[in-house]
């Protein structure tokens, strides 16, 4: 995620010629899109990071849900 916000910020830089981001080439710009499209297409899939994240997120649901469960004083 934080290469997405570098990204469209380099692209609002650009655009509007602040500073030294005047004469920075769109193709840095466009080389930094594809990085990233290749990152989250292919190579984040491939490690397998995607799927533990997911996995991380269900894991704290289900301990939320059971820590509401048992720890719910009507329940005796």
């Amino acid at each position: 995620m934080p290469i997405i916000i570098i990204i469209a910020a380099l692209c609002a830089l650009r655009y509007f010629e602040v500073w030294k981001f005047a004469d920075l080439s769109w193709w840095w710009i466009v080389g930094l899109m594809v990085a990233a499209f290749a990152w989250f297409e292919f190579i984040e899939p491939m490690l397998g990071l995607d799927k533990r994240k997911a996995h991380n997120e269900d894991e704290k649901r289900r301990q939320s849900r059971v820590a509401k469960t048992f720890n719910d004083p009507k329940r005796k």
